[in-house]
């Protein structure tokens, strides 16, 4: 059973970026691939919104505490946004 006190919380890490979450991580990712090309964001937006997302203080372990969704599985998706409306400015042009 594991001691509750040695759990430590990452609050401004990305799943990829979490120690113990590879195999999760691989798993998000293998579903982000498989995303319709037209359904996927651009690299350099899912990027820009992941990069706002570990700015957010309710980020926690890659998790939104606004709305629960993992935030690199969210920002892959063209039509997904923020719930605090910090991507307004990122929507891919296809869709804008």
């Amino acid at each position: 059973m594991e001691d509750s006190q040695s759990r430590r919380y990452c609050r401004k890490c990305l799943t990829r970026e979490m120690a113990g979450q590879e195999e999760y991580f691989k798993n998000l990712q293998e579903y982000i691939a498989n995303i319709e090309p037209e359904l996927k964001a651009p690299e350099a937006v899912y990027e820009e919104r992941l990069a706002v997302c570990k700015d957010c203080d309710l980020l926690l372990e890659g998790m939104c505490r606004v709305c629960g969704c993992y935030v690199e599985l969210r920002a892959a998706m063209n039509k997904n946004a923020c719930p605090r409306h910090r991507w307004e400015s990122m929507v891919p042009e296809d869709i804008g």
